[in-house]
């Protein structure tokens, strides 16, 4: 009885050791059996030879009207984008503040958001998926960042120190901002 008693606080010693050893494996994938890739990656932004953009999934329930449903995921899709771009944006005028040695301004961020706004209406639903079991129905929104990139250079309202801020910095930027989610 005692040996068993101390090979459990062996085994469990080494496994809290190993446990807080080594660096944290976090799993994207949500577990949804049968589902296509986007779905169990979920919202994320992309970097790729293919260009820059953020990605938007999410789900809606069974609802009594299928198409009420349909929208619903489309929509929340977007909203998925559009707490990304937020992200993006407070990240980049932070940055902007820091180079520039003064506090961004509140009009700066009002017109990045209206202009992000725009864009969101734009946003291409890419594709929806059923998943048979629960009844939800998954949308996969996505948006190009070569489109924010383009709205903010047309910008009327937008400081040109701005702009070039924006244009010289907008890949790297986009890269750490990828790189820290």
């Amino acid at each position: 009885m005692r040996n068993q008693l101390k090979l459990f606080l062996s085994v469990s010693i080494l496994a809290g050791l190993v446990a807080c050893g080594g660096s944290p494996t976090i799993e994207s994938d949500l577990g949804v059996k049968g589902a296509p890739d986007w779905v169990n990656e979920g919202t994320q932004s992309v970097d790729s030879d293919d260009g820059r953009y953020i990605y938007g999934v999410a789900f809606a329930p069974p609802m009594n009207d299928s198409s009420l449903q349909t929208a619903t995921a489309d929509n929340r899709a977007r909203a998925e984008l559009a707490r990304t771009v937020s992200t993006y944006v407070s990240s980049t005028l932070s940055d902007y503040s820091a180079s520039s040695g003064n506090a961004a301004s509140t009009s700066i961020e009002q017109n990045i958001t209206s202009a992000t706004q725009t864009l969101l209406n734009g946003s291409k639903i890419k594709g929806r998926w059923l998943d048979k079991h629960s009844g939800n129905i998954y949308s996969f929104a996505e948006m190009d960042m070569e489109s924010l990139d383009d709205s903010i250079a047309a910008a009327d309202k937008l400081s040109p120190e701005f702009k070039k801020f924006y244009s010289e910095n907008s890949s790297a930027n986009f890269q750490r901002f990828v790189t820290d989610k």
